[in-house]
């Protein structure tokens, strides 16, 4: 099957751009990596080995997942490089914005995972709050918290399964994914 990009962006911009706003909480970046998203598609057309539709949104989906996670590796290096450089990305219109975090749900998102941390004993969501919020070491979780480190990378774990467990994904997650 030769792959038609055009079309494949048809079928899946929107529920991409969905899929990657629940995952960022952010607009502006889902933007950007939707972007990359699709360009790197464009780029990697001729690698493509697939013969069917599914697995057409399949390599796409997989594209998206792979710039997600390196959008997190390298994300604070990014917003320092561009802070010392006195750098800003183009931010995209209010109205832009507002609209994809409409279509993700992400204020139901949010109110979700308040709820969900609300439920969590104080150690555990102390612990999770350090590592995910504060985007502290382990170490520094642990030392914050009095506790060995891997008592501390317990009670993260802990803490993100019971969370994964109280959001119910497939309720909050609307965006379908291959």
């Amino acid at each position: 099957m030769s792959l038609e990009v055009d079309a494949l962006y048809a079928r899946h911009r929107d529920e991409l751009l969905v899929f990657l706003a629940r995952r960022t909480a952010d607009p502006e970046i889902a933007l950007d990596l939707w972007a990359e998203t699709f360009a790197e598609a464009v780029a990697g057309r001729r690698r493509y080995r697939g013969t069917t539709d599914a697995e057409a949104a399949g390599w796409l989906y997989g594209i998206a997942r792979r710039q997600l996670a390196q959008y997190y590796r390298r994300g604070r290096i990014e917003q320092r490089a561009l802070g010392r450089l006195k750098l800003e990305r183009a931010p995209a219109g209010p109205e832009v914005l507002a609209e994809i975090a409409r279509r993700a749900g992400l204020d139901e998102l949010r109110s979700a995972l308040a709820a969900a941390l609300a439920q969590l004993s104080p150690g555990i969501r102390g612990a999770v709050a350090l590592r995910v919020v504060d985007e502290l070491p382990y170490p520094v979780v642990a030392g914050r918290l009095g506790i060995a480190e891997p008592a501390a990378r317990a009670r993260v774990s802990r803490g993100l399964a019971a969370l994964a467990d109280l959001l119910d994904a497939p309720t909050i997650d609307a965006a379908r994914t291959p």
